[in-house]
């Protein structure tokens, strides 16, 4: 049985500190006995979130390992995701599917256009819970590589060394690593002039979400030679 069909056929998916020596936290311990409701023997993959995993077995509450360390390599070069915080729940959202879709970096933008800006109290609550859905992608996923998160930034600090999503712009390339998504009420022309080039994500005019999840496709797809 290959990696990926390991990890698919495991009962659960957790992260864990470390992976020679798996200890299960209380979230990751709630996960599998009050909510998976696992029976002992069951099959349980555990990942440090930096590529490595192995597989374990469920015994009364806890894991006992059942295989040995395995390691899976990152990508080459790094996707990343930037995008402007949109409203409500959205940001949760879109990095749930960005973790399932396998970016390596998400970044939160304060853009000029932005209606929704974090304080610094604010970010740091809405960090916290962002790494939280991280970590309930992974588990859901399959993935052992965790994405970084970091934000909120000022879009100018970040669009030099990204495209930016803009209509009318070119198709994508396997070369374009780091994709920007602008707020709903679109760039400011300083923003685009700042950008390293424009990119396409389609004819019709989208929503942050839709936006960044068709970059992203687009990205790891490019990325595979698909």
């Amino acid at each position: 049985m290959n990696d990926a069909d390991a990890l698919r056929r495991s009962a659960a998916h957790v992260v864990v500190g470390d992976v020679s020596v798996p200890v299960l936290d209380d979230a990751a311990h709630h996960h599998l006995t009050r909510v998976l409701r696992l029976r002992s023997g069951d099959v349980v993959t555990v990942t440090d979130g930096a590529g490595a995993w192995r597989s374990c077995r469920f015994a009364d509450g806890a894991i006992e390992i059942d295989g040995e360390v395995r390691l899976v390599a990152r990508r080459e070069a790094s996707i990343t995701i930037a995008f402007a915080i949109p409203k409500a729940d959205r940001p949760e959202w879109i990095v749930q599917k960005l973790t399932e879709l396998g970016v390596d970096r998400i970044v939160v933008l304060h853009a000029e256009r932005s209606v929704v800006r974090w304080d610094d109290d604010r970010a740091a609550k809405h960090l916290v819970k962002l790494r939280r859905v991280v970590l309930e992608a992974i588990h859901q996923c399959r993935a052992v590589w965790l994405p970084s998160i970091e934000g909120p930034v000022d879009a100018l600090a970040v669009l030099p060394g990204a495209v930016a999503a803009e209509p009318g712009g070119r198709s994508m390339r396997a070369g374009d690593r780091t994709i920007a998504v602008g707020p709903e009420g679109g760039w400011s022309h300083a923003e685009l002039d700042a950008a390293a080039d424009r990119v396409s994500l389609g004819s019709t005019v989208l929503r942050v979400e839709t936006a960044a999840l068709t970059a992203c496709v687009r990205a790891v797809a490019l990325d595979s030679g698909l």
